[in-house]
């Protein structure tokens, strides 16, 4: 069998819009107003119905990297549960859709028989938000996918980085800067060629260990790329409060005055001026 797991989130795309578009076309239709709604219910609706066999098939090669993460099961299966069961239900509109075309001779027929795959069609339409919504639980809630899908060592290293940056922000708001100071230098020893990461680490020294001394040597250390115009902006921002932490008022205004003359667009950097004032 053709491996498509790859392809996943794309058919599930297609199939919601098809669906949905498929439903909300067949009650159209209904009314007799607008007449090219009829067919193309029926062809939105049986093309959807392909698809949804196929993001079913495309989901069920794609859960084994999802698996692997600790603790995802349960919310991997309710997902696959969710859409075996929209699936099911459109396999019905589908046959329904079927017999409705079959009937082309009899309209009375056909229009009652239209009527009944608009109705199943809303039951179609609820387990697909219902799938679609603990696929997006799998996804945002659990990374599912989210730089594993791929098997890319990189895409790996950029879900490590989102994790243990997040976990040590989560850390810091919760008044626990040791914990936010070792997450963060865990991050820095990892990516050390990184000069966001750097900027982090900086930014981690002078918050959590309020160690501004240490924080400016950080900085002093990033090489910045000539073209990458808003890191510059984010660590002339940075210094400006580590001036600051030190007691530096009158140069963290000097270089945040530099700094907006050259980034006139930067909105927060004027901010940050405007409060020294």
């Amino acid at each position: 069998m053709l491996d498509i797991g790859s392809l996943h989130p794309q058919i599930t795309e297609f199939t919601v819009v098809f669906l949905i578009a498929g439903v909300v076309a067949r009650w159209i239709s209904l009314s007799g107003k607008l007449q090219f709604t009829r067919p193309a219910a029926a062809t939105l609706l049986l093309l959807g119905t392909l698809a949804a066999i196929l993001a079913v098939q495309s989901g069920a090669q794609a859960h084994e990297a999802a698996e692997r993460v600790p603790g995802i099961g349960q919310a991997v299966n309710a997902h696959e549960d969710a859409a075996h069961w929209a699936r099911n239900v459109f396999l019905v509109v589908a046959l329904i859709e079927l017999i409705a075309l079959a009937l082309v001779k009899r309209p009375v027929w056909r229009r009652w028989v239209e009527v009944v795959s608009a109705v199943v069609g809303l039951v179609g339409a609820a387990a697909l938000y219902k799938a679609a919504d603990r696929g997006g639980d799998l996804v945002f809630n659990y990374a599912g996918g989210v730089g594993i899908r791929s098997g890319d060592t990189a895409d790996v290293g950029h879900l490590l980085t989102a994790g243990l940056f997040e976990q040590a922000m989560s850390a810091r708001q919760a008044h626990r800067p040791g914990e936010a100071d070792t997450l963060l230098t865990l991050l820095a020893r990892l990516r050390p060629a990184d000069p966001n990461v750097a900027l982090v680490y900086a930014q981690s020294l002078l918050e959590d260990r309020k160690d501004p001394k240490a924080a400016l040597a950080a900085l002093d250390r990033i090489a910045v790329p000539d073209t990458a115009a808003r890191l510059k902006a984010r660590i002339g921002s940075v210094r400006a409060d580590v001036f600051v932490a030190a007691g530096m008022a009158d140069s963290a205004r000097a270089l945040l005055t530099k700094l907006v003359a050259q980034f006139p667009t930067n909105t927060r950097l004027k901010d940050r001026l405007a409060k020294l004032h």
